[in-house]
């Protein structure tokens, strides 16, 4: 099972996220999220990433930038995972460098997701004037309606070091996305809890 600690802002934590087993790193660009703290500055997080260890992938998290921006991020980090309102030419531009998420109202059809040529697709509740990272939990059975279609999906929204186990066995999706499931104040991370996490959500499904 793939893990991706996200809403990192320090290296501490990102060390912290890497020593316990993380297979990805997410990195937060979007302003809505300096409400949280968890937004980190692109050149920061740059910092951050060049002292990484090998084998962990960067993640930078956007709502609705350019293209060109995108591109530019490219630079620095392996994946963009776009989720705002994004378009299929967006998503077709980036290539396989591009995971595309999805709130996932009453009703969603995980079939339409498939126009966008994405490497992953992340599914996550679907909040009203929210973007992700509101702690609230993804319906797991339309997500695994989702994981049906073949496509690696990544399950987000309101998992915890509590819940993720079942949430693996009940959706056994490509892979899990925590932030505040693993934080001890918004933006800073419990290292105790990310172990957990991850240990937890790799637990050999029954």
């Amino acid at each position: 099972m793939k893990v991706k600690i996200c809403g990192i802002t320090n290296l501490e934590d990102a060390l912290a996220a890497c020593e316990a087993g993380a297979d990805a790193l997410g990195f937060v660009f979007a302003e809505e999220a300096k409400a949280r703290n968890r937004y980190v500055d692109p050149e920061e997080a740059c910092a951050i990433i060049q002292q990484l260890p090998p084998f962990v992938l960067s993640v930078a998290v956007c709502v609705n930038e350019p293209i060109e921006r995108l591109a530019e991020y490219l630079g620095f980090v392996d994946r963009v995972q776009l989720c705002g309102e994004e378009s299929v030419e967006d998503c077709r531009a980036l290539g396989p460098r591009a995971i595309k998420a999805f709130g996932v109202p009453a009703g969603f059809d995980s079939r339409a997701m498939l126009a966008y040529p994405a490497s992953a697709y992340l599914l996550d509740a679907s909040v009203r004037g929210a973007h992700g990272g509101t702690g609230v939990t993804c319906d797991w059975q339309r997500a695994r309606d989702a994981v049906a279609l073949g496509r690696p999906i990544i399950l987000a929204g309101g998992l915890t070091p509590d819940n993720v186990a079942e949430a693996v066995r009940t959706v056994r999706p490509y892979g899990v996305d925590t932030s505040g499931g693993v934080e001890r104040a918004p933006g800073k991370k419990d290292h105790e809890r990310i172990r957990r996490f991850i240990e937890n959500a790799q637990t050999p499904i029954s």
